[in-house]
């Protein structure tokens, strides 16, 4: 993915200072479209623009141009060919008040690069083409995000985008692949065929599935190949009998998960060589894994060479897991009409799996969504929420990021105690190549679900682990002690009283180790209805190691609308007002109430 900014005259610099400091923009241009050059300004190189984009306009993702609309049409119209191959275009005002995605907003995740300089520099993203303005599913990007592979030629699915957007009814039919992108809102105005029902104008329908003759069709990865081979067969051979293979059965090379083998192939080249070059992963299966599994052809001379009577049904049917069903029962295909380097013999299986696979694809957003106002929601928690199709998390949380759902998202809501359920659907769905995100309040680093996920993610074997990233996020101890005045200006430390992972002795003991360094102590999980006793036993330690006219700050729902925040001390401890929802922050010796701050003294005075 390559993303290249370039201002159209000097007075684009501070924008362009602006996208520098970027982690999404690659390169950085002050350039115009004639002869004329600017000097080096503070590091950003200057060109000649109709030049660059001479050499540059296909090997560039996404171009952003800082300037007019005008100006931009005249620069790329010699360029444009085709939906297919070109990349896209944003142009934005030297002032960034308006980001205008002009080509290509599908492809090459224009869009996505759209909402990024909209979070960057807060300028309104103007769209003109009709999915977004009729919040319309884009029928021919949609399945990106979902771990799909498109076919079908550009033209057919542009004449599909535009009898949808003259609201003529869009028609699909699904044979494999998730199904929960049906759920998003973007879908309703679709109509589902059943198997029963007949399709009579191509042009109005699309299809996701594996067969390879549909005009418009999205392939989820649900397809096992099992491949045996003889010893140093030609890998052209094998490339062109797998062709073949998959031309005469009417399946997609796109809707292919990987290869599975025995694990006397680990060395095969040619096989290594092909799952690499159509970037499969690959399955290595034991010959005592393969004679458990029964097939339809068995064979007797296979048996005699490694132990088990089937390697490619046997292999394919194991990959594709649980419920899984041979589509295509194994084909021999020998060198006998081929002559020269085509040597060799290969045998071909394909089975259907009930789910797709693809964890190279798939990745997981662990977003800390902040207290709850949507104020404190950063820039990048709000870029990763916006690349997922899947939200995942606690039905309050979501509640408060349900402002930010697109109409082409969906959410999976959960109960407070399903932490490991979240983890576990989040990590299934990305393993199928689904962008998700996983949503906890605050920061997920901090008590939330980034611990318990990559626990789980270091679990599996590494072939299977889907990609994360950890988005930081305000945590209601950030803002309680800005509300509060600066307790936490000097060391301090957060304990949670909830025993139901970490046992009481192990909690007392922190205690003890925050009173024996004068820590200020922010308390997490203080009291519930099924577990109030912790919290008095707690307040009993401080009062025995420190004044009982130490400052306490009660924070409760802070950045929610029924946020409240008082000061007590320890010696008037309200134990009738806390729950769950209550933060509390304990001050240190030094720590004071002034008027109604709390300073914890840092030491300049």
């Amino acid at each position: 993915m390559k993303v290249v900014a370039i201002g159209f005259s000097s007075s684009s610099i501070k924008l362009l200072e602006v996208f520098d400091r970027s982690n999404f923009i690659d390169e950085f241009y002050l350039g115009s479209s004639s002869n004329q050059e600017y000097k080096n300004v503070k590091g950003i190189k200057n060109l000649n623009i109709n030049n660059y984009l001479k050499e540059n306009w296909r090997n560039v993702n996404v171009f952003i141009f800082i300037g007019s609309v005008g100006a931009t049409t005249r620069l790329i119209s010699s360029f444009i060919s085709s939906k297919e191959y070109d990349p896209g275009v944003i142009v934005t005002d030297k002032r960034g008040s308006k980001i205008i995605p002009v080509l290509n907003l599908h492809h090459n995740q224009t869009k996505n690069i759209a909402l990024k300089l909209h979070n960057l520099i807060g300028g309104e993203i103007v769209e003109t083409n009709n999915s977004s303005l009729e919040n319309l599913l884009n029928l021919d990007s949609f399945g990106e995000n979902w771990g799909w592979r498109r076919s079908g030629s550009t033209k057919d699915w542009s004449k599909l985008v535009i009898n949808q957007s003259k609201n003529q009814a869009i028609s699909f039919k699904q044979f494999s692949g998730n199904e929960l992108w049906k759920r998003c809102k973007s879908s309703k105005n679709l109509n589902h065929l059943d198997d029963c029902d007949d399709i009579y104008n191509q042009e109005l329908t699309f299809f996701v599935g594996i067969k390879k003759q549909c005009q418009t069709t999205w392939h989820p990865p649900t397809l096992w190949l099992g491949m045996g081979c003889e010893r140093n067969t030609n890998k052209k051979f094998i490339q062109d009998s797998l062709n073949q293979f998959l031309d005469d059965n009417e399946i997609s090379l796109l809707s292919i998960a990987g290869i599975a083998t025995v694990d006397l192939k680990k060395d095969e080249k040619a096989i290594l060589d092909i799952a690499r070059d159509n970037q499969w992963p690959i399955k290595f299966l034991t010959t005592k894994q393969l004679s458990k599994k029964n097939v339809p052809n068995p064979s007797q001379a296979v048996f005699d060479e490694i132990g088990s009577y089937s390697v490619a049904e046997a292999s394919c049917l194991i990959a594709a897991g649980k419920d899984a069903k041979l589509l295509v029962e194994k084909h021999i295909v020998t060198n006998k009409k081929f002559s020269g380097d085509r040597a060799g013999a290969v045998t071909l299986a394909v089975a259907q799996s009930k789910n797709q696979f693809a964890p190279s694809r798939g990745h997981i957003h662990v977003i800390g969504s902040g207290p709850g106002n949507l104020s404190f929601l950063t820039i990048d928690a709000k870029v990763a929420l916006s690349e997922c199709p899947v939200w995942i998390g606690y039905k309050m949380y979501l509640d408060l990021l349900d402002p930010l759902l697109r109409e082409d998202q969906i959410r999976i809501d959960s109960e407070i105690t399903e932490e490991k359920k979240r983890c576990e659907k989040a990590i299934s769905l990305a393993q199928e190549g689904i962008k998700v995100a996983l949503v906890s309040s605050g920061d997920s680093s901090i008590y939330g679900m980034a611990g318990l996920l990559l626990e789980l993610i270091q679990n599996l074997d590494k072939t299977v682990r889907p990609s994360f990233t950890i988005h930081p996020g305000i945590s209601c101890i950030q803002l309680a002690a800005s509300l509060a005045g600066s307790p936490l200006m000097n060391d301090f430390c957060a304990i949670s009283l909830s025993d139901k992972l970490t046992p009481w002795e192990i909690i007392e003991k922190r205690i003890k180790g925050a009173l024996l360094g004068d820590f200020v102590v922010a308390i997490f999980n203080p009291q519930s209805k099924e577990r109030d006793w912790q919290l008095k036993k707690t307040i009993k330690m401080f009062l025995e190691k420190r004044k009982k006219e130490t400052p306490i700050l009660i924070a409760r729902q802070v950045g929610r609308k029924d946020q409240k925040i008082s000061f007590r001390t320890l010696e008037d401890f309200p134990y009738d007002r806390i729950d769950m929802l209550t933060l509390i922050i304990v001050g240190n010796s030094k720590t004071k109430l002034v008027g109604n701050k709390f300073i914890s003294p840092r030491g300049y005075l």
